[in-house]
């Protein structure tokens, strides 16, 4: 997919209206090539071992045998039945007998397995050792039959995912990007994700003393907002694939950049515009009028330490609902292109094998280089400032790991949405009504487009785990379906 490809779409010519369409938010037109698999295989390769067989064997019998849907998944299945009967393939994956599955009801999902269990053949026919057998697996699905039959499925749906991009789609480990908080190192993906945005907001927070400001109190509360909105405005400036654009990623993180941005907090009245740092030159990004859809709700994601104290922290995502089944493989196309930006120049514009800046961001956190904790959480543009909120639970306020994901959120929208048109929000600041009043009232009066929802309405819920001595201890957020448990 190009700029013009997508500019040539136009109902109407955008060299005549200025406005150059959004990259869709649905659809085959908003896919990129799947690269989870790839990942998983290169950390199985790399760190695990267990076959592929023993790995994939859970989410076979899932599969095949099925699962009680829950409210929240049904509820989406019946609110996009009518796109998602467009597709065929969708539709027989979806609603197999003509209706959505309805609560507590079993789901079952049989082209899946079958492609999975392919995969797991794949594994016994292969030749040498392991890491040769998961090779075979790889191989098969960008490949072999199963990357042939997803090219196929595009070119004969007018899709952008050809062949030749299944090939050359393969995994590689990049070291984390790793900022220091307190004497805590933070360890996040890198700048192709939103994950270095803790470290900038942490950067300009450790200036404060935000334990005497007292948890979640107005001053606390507005010093870290505005925090968050710098960090993101940073996000929006300069964030992309370093592979296709020069990230200044040295400045962005240093400490000097932070005492300058902390500058620009006023103590009692809150911003309104996007404010990035003079570091680069930088094409402007214009607010799209189109929101995103909603909140996305397939994200998940998944904290492990096991008993050698080895710790994995990944946040999987992208073919949330409503999607299209590629054909008879059961594989849902993800929906991650709409998170780039169609704005030349821009260091997350879109363009050929490049990656969109995303906005899941797993997080490790180390202490003279032993872990300490980690977190992670689905919720989109909120995955960050949510995980922050509960990292400063621990490191500021003490708080147990169940007390830390259960204290009541904010959640900012003051930055450019990395999805839909990405549109801009100036201001708006969601607080859980479990806010105390005075709290409310007082950052309403400092100029915060304060929205009052419900106890529990966070988008985000974050899992976390924290190592003290040999104990292990964590909690897993109740605000969506997080659960928590050791052996």
């Amino acid at each position: 997919a190009t700029v013009d490809y997508f500019q040539h779409r136009s109902p109407e010519p955008w060299e005549e209206t200025g406005k150059m369409p959004p990259i869709p938010m649905q659809g085959i037109h908003c896919a990129i090539t799947p690269g989870v698999l790839s990942g998983l295989i290169l950390a199985m390769q790399r760190y695990g071992t267990k076959s592929f067989a023993e790995v994939a064997q859970p989410a076979i019998e899932y599969a095949e045998q099925g699962f009680p849907m829950p409210e929240e998944f049904g509820n989406l299945l019946r609110g996009y039945q009518k796109i998602m009967t467009l597709w065929p393939a969708s539709a027989k994956f979806f609603y197999p007998d003509g209706t959505a599955v309805k609560r507590g009801e079993v789901f079952r999902e049989p082209m899946l397995a079958n492609t999975l269990r392919e995969l797991v053949k794949a594994e016994k026919k292969g030749h040498g050792n392991r890491n040769a057998k998961l090779e075979a697996v790889r191989k098969l699905f960008y490949e072999g039959s199963i990357a042939k039959r997803i090219a196929d499925f595009n070119e004969k749906n007018e899709g952008l995912i050809g062949y030749e991009d299944m090939v050359k789609t393969k995994a590689s480990i990049e070291p984390a990007t790793v900022g220091t908080y307190r004497g805590y190192e933070i360890n996040k993906p890198g700048f192709w994700t939103q994950g270095p945005v803790m470290i900038e907001a942490l950067n300009i927070l450790e200036g404060f003393d935000l334990k005497s400001m007292g948890h979640n109190s107005p001053e606390y509360l507005h010093t870290v907002v505005e925090a968050v909105k710098l960090a993101f405005a940073d996000r929006d400036a300069y964030y992309g694939d370093p592979k296709f654009s020069k990230i200044p990623e040295d400045i962005l993180l240093s400490k000097d950049y932070a005492a300058e941005r902390r500058k620009l907090i006023d103590p009692h009245h809150a911003s309104m515009e996007s404010r990035p740092g003079n570091v680069t030159s930088r094409p402007p990004l214009p607010s799209g009028t189109q929101p995103a859809a909603g909140p996305v709700q397939d994200t998940t994601c998944v904290d492990v330490v096991d008993s050698k104290g080895n710790a994995f922290s990944a946040t999987p995502s992208g073919a949330w609902l409503p999607s299209v089944i590629m054909g008879d493989t059961g594989i849902p196309l993800t929906s991650r292109l709409q998170s780039f930006v169609l704005t030349a120049g821009h260091a997350n514009q879109l363009l050929p094998g490049k990656r969109p800046r995303v906005t899941l961001s797993p997080t490790l956190v180390t202490k003279a280089g032993q872990f300490v904790m980690e977190l992670s959480t689905p919720g989109g543009d909120n995955q960050d400032q949510a995980l922050l909120q509960v990292l400063l639970n621990v490191i500021e306020f003490g708080m147990h790991p169940q007390e830390a994901v259960e204290a009541p959120r904010f959640q900012t929208e003051h930055f450019y949405s990395s999805f839909g048109g990405h549109e801009f929000v100036p201001g708006k600041l969601n607080l859980e009504n479990r806010m105390p009043r005075s709290t409310i009232e007082a950052l309403g009066q400092w100029g915060h487009k304060v929205n009052v929802t419900g106890e529990w309405s966070n988008s985000s819920a974050p899992v976390l785990i924290v190592k003290q001595g040999d104990v292990l201890s964590a909690g897993a957020d109740i605000r969506r379906a997080r659960y928590v448990f050791g052996n």
